[in-house]
């Protein structure tokens, strides 16, 4: 039997290293709790092929018009270089419904501006990649519930800034519980440089 989905959103410029790491577990079946219980698949804002910042051709999974809550176990949303700009609305309107509906969003660097942007981050407590960056977002009030850290997961919503992706995959694994907790706290100590060097 085929795993519920954990949607990944990819869109033009997309930091495809953000997602990485919890792509990349989210899909090995290795040391997980229920192997094979989630599968990653990708949404776009139309069925063209997109192109990541590191210059990987994406053909997505589906679209984003066709992506509802009770179907996804989790959103993911990459930064890109073109948020500020206003890309990924869609993708923003459909993280509304997913909080709404009660199925968890995780969002990483530029895609938090996306977020804050649409009042998403007022009243949660959140992070991005600094507070004043969140500030150029027009709409956004949720400057008392900054928090200054790698990641930061409440009421659902995991946020991250751009040099959190360790932990960002991490606090999804924990969200989705993925692994055993003692796992993912190694695997996080492994990933995020905390193991002590080899003499």
């Amino acid at each position: 039997m085929a795993g519920k989905s954990v949607h990944l959103y990819v869109l033009d410029s997309f930091a495809d290293w953000e997602p990485s790491y919890a792509v990349a577990r989210l899909n090995d079946p290795a040391w997980q709790k229920e192997p094979g219980r989630y599968r990653v698949r990708t949404v776009a804002d139309s069925w063209s092929r997109v192109r990541s910042m590191g210059g990987l051709s994406v053909v997505p999974d589906m679209v984003v018009e066709d992506l509802i809550p009770e179907t996804s176990a989790l959103l993911i949303l990459p930064g890109a270089n073109t948020w500020e700009s206003g890309a990924g609305s869609g993708a923003v309107a459909k993280a509304a419904e997913f909080l709404a509906a009660g199925v968890p969003v995780a969002a990483i660097c530029g895609a938090t501006f996306g977020l804050a942007q649409a009042g998403l981050l007022d009243r949660r407590r959140h992070t991005s990649n600094s507070l004043e960056f969140l500030k150029g977002a027009a709409g956004y009030r949720g400057a008392a519930q900054y928090v200054d850290a790698r990641v930061v997961s409440e009421d659902g919503l995991i946020t991250a800034p751009a040099v959190g992706s360790v932990d960002f995959a991490a606090a999804i694994f924990r969200q989705l519980e993925v692994f055993e907790p003692d796992v993912i706290d190694g695997w996080e100590r492994l990933f995020g440089g905390l193991v002590p060097a080899l003499s």
